[in-house]
């Protein structure tokens, strides 16, 4: 199934309340954050044996990676916003 119809109800709520673009990206901060959720409980049961109490480093490598997807999407959500703030 495709995301815009897996999500098609945030979909038309966020682009209504923020624009095509920034509802799209919002939506995207969503799914990212879920990722990160589904990771976080993955890291609970699958221990890293050289690091007690941490996940495996795969585990590590994703959640990191996500977190980072999200920054820069919320970057770049910041900076349209001030961009359209400047234009007013």
């Amino acid at each position: 199934m495709s995301v815009y119809e897996d999500r098609k109800q945030a979909l038309e709520e966020f682009e209504f309340r923020m624009g095509l673009e920034r509802g799209r990206l919002a939506v995207t901060l969503d799914l990212l954050t879920d990722a990160l959720v589904l990771v976080g409980q993955h890291g609970v049961y699958c221990q890293s044996a050289r690091q007690p109490g941490k996940p495996v480093m795969d585990v590590q490598m994703i959640s990191e990676c996500l977190t980072g997807a999200k920054e820069l999407v919320a970057s770049v959500m910041t900076e349209m916003q001030r961009r359209k703030s400047e234009s007013l």
